[in-house]
């Protein structure tokens, strides 16, 4: 028992790690691919030299944080067969082919068009550029349509049927895609994608700015992000109220857990703000609340009745400590973004948008913002949805592989070890990209090496070869 209680808790504790890492770089690149489909279409409207300049700079920054993408994706999905065989000879039917369309149609466009993207500017002409630059990112929406697509039906099971062996088996395609949280995901995701990626532009932006206020690409970039923080965060705020009235229909007991709701509240439950779970007692301690308001977001009405932890058996109870402050990093990051994206606006109109240093301080203290709430998020949903992989149908324990805890631990020791090398150098490399002002480069490599004194051509090219500072 002990031997299959520590399988169980590495094998999660793996799972958690890698799709940790992998959620973060889809998450960049979905967004930061619309964007450089935005900034070529206008380039070519405009042909404002500025436009290209940023093109130029976030494409190579795409590149790598889509192939890390990639290259965490495959190693996240092996362990499907390895540590979960028992959830893919279970689920299989269904996630199955939905992760196989993912393959055949959204990474396929991407793979097929990204080349032409990066390198084909002055080889295949401005229109054909343009349609590859919209099929990458085309591709990537289409990628995440499938993999939420899955995930929303291990939450929000539907049109299947089990077989006598115990699997699910597809009956109705259109439901299993479109089930009850799909849409709900799907636009919670994607705009959390956009978010993300705006506000690392904005960082990057801001921190250009504060070097140099009169650069033109560092201007347009920060001008570009804070319109999308103004414009998105509001109607990702009521996205993710949308959201979660879906889940209180769908799944309760996570929204409980989320609520910090250990009791029933028949005339109407407080909103808790913060507070400290004890789970030994079934209560939140120190908590800081607002009464009745959780009845009037979650319900619409002051004295709802609202149901709590204590109509639930034990064994059938999310970790609720970790549910109850990943939902609060979400919600309080998603006012910050609000509250900056208001600052913006407030600094647009009075004309000082780009002289504002504390402004630029605070897109850039916000920069990492994005991928902590997605992260935050995630842990939300997954962890909310325990003890089950399929909701209601297929414990978590169940779906575990026929694996040793000591086989587990060494490849859990390894990805941690290889992470820490390869995605720690791609990321550094992003970086230190970033820390680039936009457009030396490009405009060092088009002026071309001259004769300086003191300087000999071949040490002025080694110059212009090696990558700035």
């Amino acid at each position: 028992m002990l031997t299959s209680f520590a399988a169980e808790t590495l094998a999660r504790f793996q799972f958690a790690f890698t799709v940790s890492f992998h959620i973060i770089f889809p998450a960049f690149s979905i967004g930061l691919a619309s964007y450089l489909a935005v900034l070529n279409a206008l380039w070519l409207r405009t042909r404002d030299q500025t436009y290209l300049t940023l093109f130029d700079y976030w494409k190579k920054i795409f590149a790598v944080a889509f192939g890390m993408g990639v290259v965490s994706g495959i190693v996240m999905s092996y362990q499907f067969g390895t540590n979960w065989s028992v959830f893919s000879d279970k689920a299989g039917p269904v996630i199955g082919p939905l992760m196989a369309y993912e393959v055949l149609s959204a990474f396929f466009l991407e793979a097929g068009f990204l080349g032409i993207m990066l390198f084909g500017r002055k080889r295949v002409g401005d229109g054909l550029h343009m349609f590859a630059t919209a099929m990458v990112a085309g591709g990537t929406l289409m990628s995440a349509t499938w993999i939420l697509a899955v995930n929303s039906w291990m939450q929000t099971p539907a049109g299947y049927s089990i077989n006598d062996v115990g699997q699910f088996v597809p009956e109705d395609w259109w439901a299993i895609i479109f089930n009850p949280s799909f849409p709900y995901r799907l636009v919670h995701m994607v705009l959390a994608a956009y978010l993300t990626t705006a506000f690392a532009v904005a960082a990057v932006g801001a921190f250009h700015l504060l070097r140099d206020q009169t650069n033109a690409a560092a201007r347009r970039m920060f001008s570009m992000a804070m319109w999308m923080a103004l414009i998105v965060t509001p109607i990702q705020i009521f996205a993710g109220d949308a959201h979660g009235l879906n889940t209180l229909e769908h799944q309760p007991v996570k929204i409980m857990a989320m609520e910090g709701h250990y009791d029933s509240h028949p005339d109407g439950a407080p909103l808790i703000l913060f507070g400290i779970p004890n789970p030994a007692e079934k209560r939140i301690d120190y908590a800081i609340q607002i009464p009745k308001l959780s009845s009037l977001i979650l319900k619409h009405d002051l004295n709802a009745p609202m149901a709590g932890l204590d109509t639930v058996p034990d064994d059938l109870e999310p970790p609720v400590a970790i549910v109850f402050w990943s939902f609060r990093v979400m919600i309080a990051i998603g006012f910050a973004m609000l509250g900056v994206g208001l600052w913006s606006a407030w600094r647009r109109l009075r004309g000082t948008l780009f002289q504002d240093r504390w402004l630029h301080r605070a897109a850039m203290a916000m920069g990492p913002s994005g991928f902590v709430a997605v992260l935050a998020g995630w842990i939300t949903t997954e962890v909310g949805r325990q003890p089950f992989t399929v909701y209601g149908m297929l414990r978590t324990a169940d779906s575990l592989g026929p694996v040793a805890a000591p086989a587990v631990a060494a490849s859990l020791i390894a990805f941690i070890v290889v992470y820490f090398f390869v995605f720690g150098a791609g990321t550094f490399y992003i970086v230190r990209s970033m820390g680039k002002t936009p457009g030396d480069q490009d405009t060092t490599l088009e002026e071309g090496p001259t004769r300086t004194a003191g300087i000999t051509p071949a040490m002025q090219m080694a110059n212009v070869l090696t990558p700035s500072e």
